[in-house]
């Protein structure tokens, strides 16, 4: 008799623990895990809101004024969406080293053998980036405007502007989460800042498109990040808006696509060593 009531609580709990309030609830503890772990990391607060908001006062003060004299308009709203997108995939790259050091250090196998949602794990990451995103894009631009940028486009405009970097960050988040639980070596994680900062360099956020020579044109206008700085100055200032946004969705979906199904099999992979 004493069996019979062991046997359904254990398979109550398997249930709760595939149930989706399970999910829901296991998805927001482990979100707020990894945001105060952020919060306390003075490397992902570096490069997620000190080192971009200094980058924007350095191309401010150093090429603003002459961008501004070669396009006609303030060079802010060029340099602001690229800050804001450079910050995304910063914090991104850090974050990324942390999911590769929780996994050498068995912290992904503990929560495995847990009763927790299989799926909490890598919804809470997705959920935990989006939000470090929105933050960070919130500060940059309160900082940008002690600068002088302004929207003037109305508040739809300006709300919209803010969900920019947060559907490009969370694309190259998932290659970098992708990257991350395959590698053993974080410096291959970090080798993808190289590209962040190719992207922009060569983006219409650093410099007008004329600025660059004729042969590179081509590629500076379409790729991914030029489109997004275009998408966010057309929604800040104004200008072509259809092109640029759905070019925008495309790279990044194309990017979630591709790189969902290793993420979720190389997070699965690290989390059963």
């Amino acid at each position: 008799m004493t069996l019979a009531p062991s046997t359904d609580s254990a398979d109550t709990i398997t249930t709760t623990e595939g149930s989706a309030p399970a999910l829901v609830r296991h998805t927001w503890i482990q979100t707020l895990r990894l945001l105060l772990r952020w919060v306390r990391d003075p490397i992902t607060l570096l490069e997620t809101l000190i080192v971009p908001c200094l980058l924007l006062l350095m191309l401010d003060i150093v090429v603003g004024s002459q961008i501004e004299k070669f396009s006609g308009s303030s060079a802010l709203y060029g340099s602001v969406p690229m800050v804001c997108l450079v910050g995304a995939l910063s914090g991104t790259v850090a974050s990324g080293v942390m999911l590769g050091r929780e996994r050498d250090a068995g912290l992904l196998a503990r929560f495995w053998v847990l009763p927790v949602h299989r799926a909490s794990g890598l919804a809470a990451r997705i959920l935990a980036e989006g939000c470090r995103i929105f933050g960070g894009t919130l500060v940059i631009i309160g900082f940008a405007m002690l600068l002088g940028f302004r929207f003037r486009q109305g508040p739809l405009a300006a709300f919209a502007f803010l969900w920019v970097p947060v559907l490009f960050g969370l694309a190259f988040a998932t290659m970098v989460t992708a990257i991350a639980v395959f590698t053993a070596k974080s410096t291959l994680v970090e080798a993808i800042a190289i590209l962040s900062s190719l992207l922009m360099f060569f983006s219409t956020g650093f410099v007008p498109l004329g600025a660059y020579p004729e042969w590179i044109q081509p590629v500076v206008r379409n790729q991914p990040m030029s489109v997004a700085v275009d998408t966010m100055r057309a929604l800040a200032e104004g200008g072509p808006l259809a092109s640029p946004l759905l070019r925008t969705i495309a790279w990044s979906v194309g990017a979630i696509i591709v790189f969902a199904l290793p993420a979720a099999y190389g997070y699965r992979r690290a989390s059963r060593r």
